[in-house]
């Protein structure tokens, strides 16, 4: 190669590799892990916290309800959860984030303030007094009980589940999220058949 040529060989090598630095750069940008106080960091110890109280309403259910059909539905909720929960505790482990925090929906910001629930606290989740309630309950009336709480707590999910949709780009999260949405309504769907049929043989 003449001498001439060098320099012009010289300048295409350094555009390369620049581009595949600045690329490699992006790559790194774009698949960073999400940080102690992101948004994906703060669902997902939330849905944790919110998970499990669901876990909890639907193993009571199962163990102490009235209606058969109704507590394989409670059965599969806590089954389902109890494995998401594993989900996102394997997500906090990955990021080296918090397993937990006591400042709930702070990740939500305030333009997703959800209304009726104080600040800080999880949309669609039973009070004490409510739980309290529910676990003096066995038979027909903790099945009736139990779809009013499940109802309202997967309403909550699913609010919290469309929050983090605006705020992340992170494929697995999006997946998650949207996977919360349309599992959750389909049960709330099938929650309030269950709520009808199980009234209607009440009322007999």
């Amino acid at each position: 190669m003449s001498l001439w040529r060098r320099p012009a060989v010289l300048v295409a090598v350094t555009a390369v590799l620049m581009l595949t630095a600045g690329v490699a750069v992006g790559w790194v940008a774009a698949t960073a892990a999400p940080g102690e106080d992101s948004p994906e960091a703060g669902f997902a110890r939330d849905m944790q916290t919110h998970h499990q109280q669901a876990v909890d309403m639907a193993m009571y259910e199962w163990q102490n309800g009235g209606d058969e059909t109704l507590k394989l539905v409670a059965y599969d909720i806590a089954t389902s959860q109890s494995a998401e929960i594993g989900m996102y505790r394997s997500w906090l482990r990955e990021w080296d984030v918090r397993l937990s925090s006591g400042d709930s929906m702070a990740w939500a910001g305030e333009e997703h303030a959800h209304d009726g629930d104080a600040p800080g606290e999880m949309p669609g989740m039973a009070t004490d007094e409510e739980l309290a309630e529910f676990k003096t309950l066995t038979g027909t009336e903790a099945d009736l009980m139990f779809i009013d709480l499940m109802i309202a707590h997967h309403i909550g999910g699913v609010d919290m589940a469309k929050i983090v949709l605006d705020l992340t780009d992170d494929e697995r999260v999006v997946d998650a999220a949207q996977r919360t949405v349309n599992v959750q309504q389909a049960e709330i769907e099938s929650l309030e058949v269950h709520l009808d049929r199980i009234l209607s043989t009440v009322e007999e």
